[in-house]
């Protein structure tokens, strides 16, 4: 049985998408990440992989993240999609819920990305 997962990390941050890149494999050295730098480009690599799990930047340059997940969740309904943002307004918190995505504050550590994965019970 193959327990790999893909999962798509998205942020305009190259930093940002190492560090989780990083926190995610030493949790689950298995899995596959696949990066991406903006909401286009995260389109188009999510139709390639599949993915089990999305964290998604809310300020980006382009279409922006929170437009990013409308889109991906109308594709993608059984993904685990979380929006990720230092900018923890009510606002964006409540379209997060709306779009049924979680969330996840900045700064990205190892700790917060370990909870998140252990919240999916994977």
């Amino acid at each position: 049985m193959d327990h790999s997962k893909q999962v798509l990390v998205v942020d305009d941050s190259r930093v940002s998408r190492l560090m989780a890149h990083q926190f995610i494999l030493s949790k689950h050295a298995d899995w596959q990440v696949t990066e991406a730098a903006t909401g286009e480009e995260a389109l188009e690599k999510a139709k390639a992989i599949s993915p089990y799990l999305i964290l998604l930047d809310v300020n980006m340059p382009g279409i922006g993240g929170v437009a990013t997940a409308e889109q991906l969740r109308a594709l993608y309904p059984h993904t685990h999609i979380f929006l990720v943002t230092a900018n923890v307004q009510n606002a964006i918190r409540n379209r997060a819920s709306e779009l049924k995505v979680g969330f996840m504050e900045k700064p990205i550590t190892e700790t917060r990305i370990h909870q998140l994965i252990d919240s999916l019970g994977a």
